[in-house]
């Protein structure tokens, strides 16, 4: 394995650990255990584990980019565009009813801990709250957009804590539907809606 695999490895392996047991909860040595490197061959590649966390928000921040992108591309509408993030909850369900939001845990857990990378957190949050905001421009709606696009965060994210709390399944569902509907009530008079027919 090369030095930029191995490196992209521990990245990937951090992420994970991150996510299911929390940041402070994670040791450098848990890491590198989980790579099956030494801790010397582990150093070579990240000296601190606030290194190792600067580089999983880096790459979840791509990988955001490149799915709300994606999104945008394949989207017959903005309201599907603004349906495919709020279905994230079902799709990743069974990771949400165990572990919570990815973004919503990380971003809690430093902010508890005022840790530096506090703000680079957040920074995922306002990448979907930006592209959020301009769906509902492309809607019609650019009066109200960021506060439409927040409220899309907040119901979200509060589906997110309940399912993890209870995991319910239905629940998620449930909800999902009442946003659904929430958001058609939002399209104004003439602007394209597409039917949404789920999978």
């Amino acid at each position: 394995m090369s030095a930029s695999e191995t490196r992209q490895r521990i990245v990937d392996v951090a992420d994970q650990l991150f996510y299911e047991r929390g940041f402070e909860a994670t040791s450098f040595a848990r890491i590198a255990t989980d790579v099956g490197l030494s801790r010397g061959n582990f150093y070579y590649h990240f000296k601190t584990k606030d290194q190792i966390l600067d580089a999983v928000i880096a790459q979840r921040m791509e990988q955001t980019r490149a799915m709300l992108a994606a999104w945008e591309q394949d989207a017959a509408s903005p309201t599907d565009c603004i349906r495919n993030f709020v279905h994230i909850l079902i799709t990743n369900r069974a990771e949400i009813m165990a572990y919570g939001c990815p973004v919503g845990t990380l971003c809690d857990e430093l902010a508890k801990l005022d840790h530096l990378a506090k703000d680079d957190a957040t920074g995922l949050f306002s990448l979907f709250r930006d592209w959020l905001r301009r769906q509902f421009t492309r809607l019609g709606r650019e009066a109200d957009a960021d506060a439409l696009a927040l409220h899309v965060l907040m119901r979200s994210q509060g589906v997110a804590t309940l399912a993890t709390a209870f995991r319910d399944e239905v629940f998620i569902r449930r909800e999902i539907a009442s946003i659904e509907a929430w958001l058609l009530a939002q399209c104004p008079v003439g602007s394209p809606v597409h039917v949404y027919q789920p999978a």
